[in-house]
């Protein structure tokens, strides 16, 4: 064996037990940075030497492959569901079925994620599909394989199909809230939603970078393996996989009850969501007997815990306008208690799910938190309704009493009145935020206040600001120092670049990287105003709801007039104009990937725009230069397949020196 080889090996081996201890253990061995740099040396061999590429690779789990669509997979075994229990009348009865024949079974906590079937030969991972309807699901093999915790190598080899849960930690799931807020897209409702989603990404490096975790806890035939459940998940644990740690022997039907009240407590302090426990009976050799419906083991059965829930009263319907103009219906409720906190209000989602209810003013309702996180309406007490009008939508807007509209396709209704103060508010401190233009000084409550006063009605008001200086002086909590500098900080946002103005506008679908993109191609905003759909849906990354969405705003004549009146701010409404035919990246194609250690991706960008260069996404034969930092991935894998132009940060910075 020669000695590229020995390390590889070497490296994969460490790499697997840094995934493992770190996963399954939760007992991290080395640093993050310790972490990428094995790998990062792993895929430099992998590429140079691919002679000794390998599928279960640990470097094969920051994905990469983009599909077309879903295949179908056929189960070899049917994935069956679990009937439930819901008190423990329910579950003595349960247990009353199958306490002649035995009375051990086990309990294990129910993780509410995704169920998968992952399938093994000679101990290698070579499938993953979705429960489907039972009999055939979704192969997402490709986006399974980017799960950390997930063996590609079992510690035998041995033929297996292993069934378990796909599900997203609640630090992760706000981590993909967080993005999508910033990229001006529809939050996940909660973290089963979000890995459903997630796992059903075309695009396996989007899955890797969500971080999803795997809990197994079944084998299909396992009584060709062990003789009992409690032994299938330690044999689980043996090889290699993550279970799952709340699982018990119960001998009787008390210690049943005691289990579940146990873990009733334990999963509350969980980074992760559990909807109940479910119940096996442990011996294998009972199965057959007791037997099976069309589609759950008698055998066994979920306790569902009732998620905490109130009844309380909707004293009224109201409704919230955001930032993009769609309007919210709210529950005003008679105050309650639920899961530790006070709750008075709760979002009502849209018409379509009042009316599935049949939600009305003046009922009597019950109430959780969806996610243990969000105020929800669960369902009418209908015995104590006293009002027989139901809810009817409304056809205005309750701020600014323009009429809303709701297109054809989607639930929610929308005031697309720019001057609305309902969600001129939301838009305004958007626009003066971070990440858009930057007002240092003019806040969510420094907005709000001045909103109210009506110095700041829409974003042009920002730029009249200095001609209150005096009357601003005089506010209570403003004064001369943060007057000042509040007004220099807008002065010094009309330098802020073209694509964060248009970010900062606040359109549809338009996050910071579609911003970065239309200001690529069009360089002013005359330019943009005037793009056609051929002409956005041409631009990579950008689809028809995208196009329809900068369309739509620019066809609005209250947002031309408003644009019309910025540009006589001197604002930056052109990306910069440089000097480009004499240099090596006119017109040429870029992509980024890796860590560098010089530039962020924003700055190295940049200088590539500025010398006559255009950046992209993703890999394609268009691409001209692939510009590779560390711990660079599957982009770089698909520059060598396609032969693209690949150099590092030294050769890129002598590369910007040429003229």
């Amino acid at each position: 064996m020669n000695k590229v080889y020995e390390r590889i090996l070497e490296l994969r081996k460490e790499i697997n037990h840094a995934n493992y201890m770190y996963h399954t253990k939760d007992k991290p061995l080395i640093s993050d940075l310790e972490y990428d740099k094995l790998l990062k040396e792993l895929i430099d061999l992998e590429e140079k030497h691919p002679e000794y590429d390998s599928d279960t690779s640990p470097s094969k789990k920051i994905g990469g492959t983009i599909l077309d669509g879903f295949k179908k997979y056929q189960h070899e075994s049917r994935m069956m569901s679990l009937s439930n229990v819901f008190n423990f009348e329910e579950l003595e009865t349960f247990y009353n079925r199958i306490s002649p024949l035995t009375n051990e079974f086990t309990t294990e906590l129910k993780i509410d994620g995704l169920a998968v079937s992952l399938i093994y030969k000679s101990g290698k991972f070579v499938a993953a599909a979705t429960r489907g309807d039972g009999s055939v699901g979704e192969d997402v093999t490709n986006n399974v394989k980017t799960i950390k915790s997930l063996p590609l190598l079992l510690n035998e080899e041995i033929d297996i199909i292993i069934r378990g849960e796909i599900y997203l930690s609640h630090h992760e799931f706000m981590k993909i809230n967080d993005s999508r807020i910033n990229e001006n897209l529809e939050i996940f409702a909660n973290p089963r939603n979000a890995a459903a989603g997630t796992i059903r990404q075309l695009d396996s490096s989007v899955v890797a970078k969500r971080n999803l975790s795997l809990f197994v806890y079944n084998v299909v035939n396992p009584n060709q393996y062990k003789n009992t459940q409690y032994e299938i998940l330690n044999y689980l644990k043996e090889l290699g996989f993550s279970v799952n740690p709340y699982f018990k022997l119960a001998n009787n039907l008390e210690e049943l009850k005691l289990h579940i009240n146990e873990y009733d407590e334990i999963r509350k302090t969980l980074p992760y969501d559990t909807d109940g426990v479910v119940i096996k009976v442990n011996d294998f050799k009972y199965y057959e007997e007791i037997g099976y419906t069309a589609k759950a083991p008698k055998y066994a059965t979920a306790y569902k815990y009732q998620t905490e829930r109130a009844m309380t009263k909707i004293n009224d319907i109201t409704f919230q306008v955001g930032r993009t103009g769609v309007i919210t219906p709210v529950a005003e409720l008679e105050p309650v208690f639920v899961s530790g906190s006070l709750i008075s209000r709760a979002t009502l989602h849209n018409e379509d799910y009042i009316k599935s209810k049949d939600i009305r003013i003046n009922d009597y309702v019950l109430v959780h938190k969806a996610g243990e996180i969000i105020p929800e309406v669960i369902s009418v007490i209908l015995e104590k309704r006293k009002n027989n009008k139901p809810f009817e939508m409304i056809k205005n807007c309750p701020i600014c009493n323009f009429p809303l509209e709701r297109k054809e396709g989607e639930a929610d209704y929308y005031c697309n009145n720019p001057d609305c103060p309902g969600k001129n508010i939301y838009s305004l401190i958007h626009f003066a935020h971070k990440g858009a233009m930057d007002i240092d000084g003019l806040g969510e409550k420094v907005m709000e206040t001045l909103h109210d006063l009506t110095y700041i009605k829409n974003i042009p008001d920002i730029y009249k600001l200095k001609d209150h200086r005096n009357e601003l002086i005089l506010l209570k909590g403003f004064g001369i120092k943060k007057v000042d500098k509040l007004l220099n900080a807008i002065e010094e946002s009309k330098k802020i670049s073209f694509d964060r103005f248009i970010f900062g506008l606040g359109i549809k679908h338009v996050g910071e990287r579609v911003s970065k993109i239309l200001t690529n191609k069009f360089n002013t905003i005359d330019s943009l105003i005037d793009a056609n759909y051929d002409d956005l849906i041409n631009l990579d990354d950008i689809g028809p709801e995208i196009a329809n969405s900068v369309i739509n705003y620019f066809e609005n004549d209250a947002n031309l007039k408003m644009l019309e009146e910025l540009k006589s701010f001197n604002l930056n409404l052109e990306s910069e104009k440089v000097e480009i035919k004499e240099h090596l990246f006119n017109n040429k194609t870029f992509v980024l990937t890796g860590s560098l250690n010089n530039y962020t991706r924003k700055e190295a960008s940049l200088i590539i725009e500025k010398l006559g260069g255009k950046v992209s996404s993703s890999v394609s034969s268009n691409t001209d230069y692939l510009l590779s930092g560390e711990a660079s991935g599957s982009k770089l894998k698909k520059a060598l397949e396609l032969n693209i132009k690949i150099i590092n940060e030294e050769e890129f910075e002598r590369l910007i020196k040429w003229v």
